[in-house]
């Protein structure tokens, strides 16, 4: 992630997202995530707010107008090719409207609990 959001980009979505629950912020990786739960449910990169998508709501999401987040690495194997994530970009028409921005984020926290849920019943109990 190359990214520097201000704060007051921070600021925007986590008052977009208010009705989520609660939602935080957090820089990492040079970037800025969006949590809730405990999981994180998006980020943010360049101004755009992206959500963690499964398919059925990438495929909502594509119908809406978003597009993927594309990260591309600066070193190792995969260095300048571009990967298409998970990561969708919440729909131009939400971004002020924080009922549907909401709903959107709602269902992209679902996902990412989830998925957060598949992956704890994979690790062996000790």
């Amino acid at each position: 992630m190359a990214m520097n959001e201000p704060a007051s980009v921070m600021a925007f979505a986590l008052d977009l997202f208010e009705k989520v629950g609660q939602v935080s912020a957090r820089r990492m990786f040079g970037g800025v995530g969006l949590f809730s739960d405990g999981v994180m449910f998006g980020l943010i990169d360049e101004g755009i707010i992206f959500l963690k998508t499964d398919e059925k709501l990438r495929g909502d999401l594509s119908e809406a107008g978003s597009h993927a987040w594309v990260y591309v690495d600066r070193k190792g194997p995969r260095a300048g090719v571009p990967q298409e994530t998970h990561y969708w970009s919440l729909p131009q028409v939400a971004s002020d409207d924080p009922e549907e921005a909401s709903e959107w984020g709602r269902r992209a926290l679902a996902v990412a609990l989830a998925k957060r849920d598949v992956g704890q019943r994979r690790k062996p109990r000790r």
